[in-house]
């Protein structure tokens, strides 16, 4: 018996045309599993083709999450393509990079309704359906700066410790009923997310390199395997717990 085979399950990822929400949805169908991803725009239907002309089972539908009908009524488009779902994965994330003192107020709230107040709606819907056939699986992302406050993000850092919260706050609702409530902290990614610190001539990008004991960033491929893990049978008695992909960061 496989432990890690996701054969036949049916997953929402978020954030599923690019950077680490593309790597994850990528790796549980590699795992064997039927995806509709989401995504701001029409792109996500090229993706979805894109991964079925690899032969996997895919679909896409473009959402704003920052709309909460919109992300409602996609949610349960999804599980009529799907029909059903087994896995939840709260990939989507938008940031905004100001000095703390001048961030603005309508940068604030949007970050926060995307990256926090959307994966809190979607977990909800989700468990509704998983509380009715006693199992499912959902993945919020987190972030290193659940661990720390980083720097001109105060936006982000607040939603990323509020998604490490609530993934323990639901875990301790839902995993009685057979839920597993976990989230992945990636560390330092090469994604478009960081392309200002990814530049060579930014002293931080020297300091953070320096710090990651792996010698190296992250990229989407590292987050497979342990989107795969919390995906499957393999973490049945794993919950609440925040786990970082980061090549060693926190332990420098």
């Amino acid at each position: 018996m496989n432990l890690f085979d996701l054969t036949g399950r049916k997953a929402i990822v978020t954030g599923g045309t690019r950077g680490l929400g593309h790597g994850i949805a990528e790796g549980l169908m590699e795992g064997g599993a039927e995806v509709v991803i989401f995504g701001s725009n029409d792109k996500v239907k090229d993706v979805a083709a894109d991964f079925s002309s690899k032969g996997f089972k895919c679909e896409g539908i473009a959402v704003d999450l920052a709309n909460r009908e919109a992300r409602k009524k996609a949610f349960y488009e999804a599980v009529e393509i799907l029909g059903g779902i087994d896995i939840l994965v709260n990939s989507a994330g938008i940031q905004r990079r100001h000095k703390s003192e001048v961030f603005p107020k309508e940068d604030w709230d949007d970050v926060i309704e995307v990256n926090l107040s959307a994966p809190f709606a979607l977990c909800q819907l989700a468990a509704k359906e998983f509380l009715k056939v006693g199992y499912g699986k959902i993945i919020n992302i987190s972030s290193m700066l659940a661990f720390f406050g980083g720097h001109t993000v105060p936006a982000y850092a607040a939603s990323k410790g509020g998604i490490s919260q609530i993934t323990k706050a639901f875990c301790n609702e839902w995993a009685g009923s057979g839920i597993n409530v976990n989230a992945i902290a990636p560390g330092y990614m090469a994604t478009e997310m960081n392309t200002a610190l990814l530049d060579q001539e930014n002293p931080r990008y020297k300091e953070i390199t320096d710090r990651i004991p792996a010698g190296r960033w992250g990229t989407p491929d590292d987050i497979k395997g342990t989107a795969i893990f919390l995906a499957s049978r393999a973490s049945d008695y794993l919950n609440g717990a925040i786990i970082p992909v980061d090549g060693g960061y926190l332990v420098k």
